[in-house]
């Protein structure tokens, strides 16, 4: 058996707890306040001792995210219901997309966005098409 082997089944009782893959929310609320206290520590250096654990508990909570709180998929109605709204805009604000009339239907799902809509919502709000379709 190696040394590094041998300090780890040593020490491993003491470390355990940040090096498994969060199985519960308890386990996630571990790692994830490991991980702040660590960025605290790493700050902005790439090449600190410690930035390996940073990859592999920011790895283990990305993973646990994706498979216990999956973001939901927005459609192009609600992007732009919330685009307005972070911008504190009215449906008249948006002549890109047409008439007051215009931009009602489409908030309302009677219409839906054109492409040439779509390039005038993303270069307002300075985002890829992607975002709105």
């Amino acid at each position: 058996m190696n040394d590094d082997l041998k300090l780890t089944i040593e020490h491993w009782p003491f470390v355990s707890s940040l090096l498994t893959k969060p199985q519960s929310e308890a386990d996630y609320d571990v790692l994830a306040a490991a991980l702040n206290e660590l960025l605290d520590i790493v700050g902005e250096d790439e090449t600190h001792p410690l930035i390996g654990l940073v990859d592999i508990i920011g790895d283990w909570i990305e993973a646990y995210d994706h498979e216990h709180h999956p973001m939901p998929v927005a459609g192009s109605v609600d992007v732009l219901r919330y685009m307005m709204r972070e911008h504190n805009l009215t449906q008249s604000d948006l002549p890109g997309v047409g008439a007051q009339s215009v931009v009602s239907e489409v908030l309302s799902g009677k219409r839906q966005l054109n492409i040439r809509q779509i390039r005038w919502l993303a270069e307002r709000f300075g985002v890829s098409v992607e975002t709105f379709i």
